[in-house]
């Protein structure tokens, strides 16, 4: 049975991110906030459908509140891979309208389906229909030559009038051609106040926003100025212990309660337990590497996972060997502060 997920847990959240937010990524961040929303990787409507790729679905309960999300094109793919998730205990699914890779648009979903609304609703509606799960959208402002203004209303009204009343904006423009899915996260401008302005124009939407927020007081400011939810992406991947550990109490307002230390010791039983299923250490510390970002020895830290984890034979006690490398290369620093 599907597990609940609290009405505000969109007030924060970490972004859909392939290769990157698998469940070793989500467990690890979880850790670190017991509140913020956390995302699957995007999972073809396709490779459920037809492909019976259920291990994709797979999560430990413990990464809830957690939604999936899907991408496909075809209503009834789509509406059939909603259902196949709602039964492995996803209660929310996102239709990704906002991905422009190259493999996405060969595929016509993704970002390229900002300029078919109306099929955007027919999806939607057909995903509302096929379970009980919330469905919500993350979209673009617009893609390629499309004037955002226009765009963006056009398609909020579209899957809007099909029952959708959450949906995560990428405050960027897409350009489908010209630019890689790199260049599409860095180059075309942000705009905010278009968003913002989205959020007056659909009082009754719950509009949350992406892009370019890379801390937790720039999410504080944005909700303060009325969005009701802010999405981070790489920063929360990067520097997870900075926009995750204060989480719970700068947007939740509940207790704290961890450090980044408890967080990695809270790991322990679960890297063992995956080590004893074939699972090799490198598939988990790999999300770990940024999780001492800016400490003194952080750079000892990624260097002995990177150089260890990988091994057929690493264990927990790469992790101990990175943890008293780091620990060295502070006090030797600490030593030359003194010193000097």
């Amino acid at each position: 049975m599907p597990l609940n997920i609290p009405t505000n847990a969109a007030r924060l959240s970490v972004a859909p991110m392939m290769d990157w937010t698998d469940r070793h990524c989500r467990y690890f961040h979880r850790q670190l906030s017991r509140h913020t929303q956390l995302y699957t990787e995007m999972v073809t409507a396709p490779a459920l459908v037809r492909g019976g790729a259920l291990h994709l679905l797979r999560y430990d309960p413990a990464e809830i509140p957690l939604v999936l999300q899907l991408g496909g094109s075809d209503p009834v793919e789509l509406a059939q891979a909603t259902r196949i998730g709602w039964e492995a205990g996803y209660q929310e699914v996102n239709l990704n309208c906002g991905c422009p890779s190259d493999r996405v648009q060969s595929g016509c979903f993704g970002a390229v389906l900002m300029t078919q609304p109306e099929l955007v609703a027919e999806i939607c509606a057909a995903m509302i229909a096929a379970s009980p799960a919330k469905i919500t959208v993350k979209c673009r402002i617009g893609v390629d030559d499309q004037d955002p203004s226009i765009a963006l209303p056009r398609f909020l009204d579209a899957v809007s009038g099909a029952g959708v009343t959450d949906v995560i904006i990428h405050a960027r423009k897409a350009w489908l051609q010209g630019l890689s899915p790199k260049d599409n996260r860095e180059i075309p401008p942000l705009d905010y106040p278009l968003v913002l302005a989205m959020k007056a124009r659909f009082p009754d939407m719950r509009i949350s926003l992406n892009g370019g927020v890379t801390s937790l007081a720039q999410a504080r400011s944005f909700l303060d100025q009325g969005l009701d939810g802010v999405m981070i992406g790489r920063a929360a991947y990067q520097r997870p212990a900075d926009l995750l550990l204060d989480a719970d109490k700068e947007i939740y307002g509940q207790p704290g309660g961890t450090n980044v230390h408890a967080a990695l010791d809270a790991m322990r039983p679960y890297i063992a337990q995956e080590l004893s299923q074939g699972t090799k250490l490198a598939s988990i510390t790999r999300h770990m590497l940024g999780l001492f970002a800016g400490k003194p020895g952080a750079r000892h830290w990624r260097r002995v996972l990177s150089e260890n984890a990988y091994l057929s034979t690493a264990g927990l006690e790469v992790i101990d060997k990175a943890l008293d490398a780091m620990a060295q290369a502070a006090g030797d620093s600490l030593e030359s502060d003194a010193t000097a």
